[in-house]
């Protein structure tokens, strides 16, 4: 979780995509577009391994546009292939703004 957050700050999109299961993955992530976004911090709330293959992970992402705080509260569940972890989609409990 944290390398893919770090990814998004970065806007290393190939990353990203190379790190999200091929089900789920979208063709494209246009975070160049997304240059008034500035991320703050990130806070892992709670990781949990099911089983082998499945994770998930609880978290809180904070980030500021055109000078306005808001956060992103997700439960991201994570499948594990070919001794990888890859983000397979999430649940946003929260955003504030």
């Amino acid at each position: 979780m944290r390398s893919r957050y770090s990814a998004y700050v970065l806007r290393l999109e190939p990353y990203l995509l190379a790190t999200w299961h091929a089900t789920t993955r979208p063709q494209e992530l246009n975070l160049a577009e997304e240059t008034e976004t500035k991320w703050l911090g990130l806070e892992v709330r709670r990781h949990n391994q099911q089983d082998e293959t499945h994770a998930t992970v609880e978290f809180v992402a904070r980030y500021r546009i055109d000078g306005r705080g808001h956060r992103l509260h997700e439960i991201s569940r994570f499948l594990r292939s070919g001794g990888r972890w890859y983000y397979v989609d999430g649940d946003v409990t929260g955003q504030s703004g």
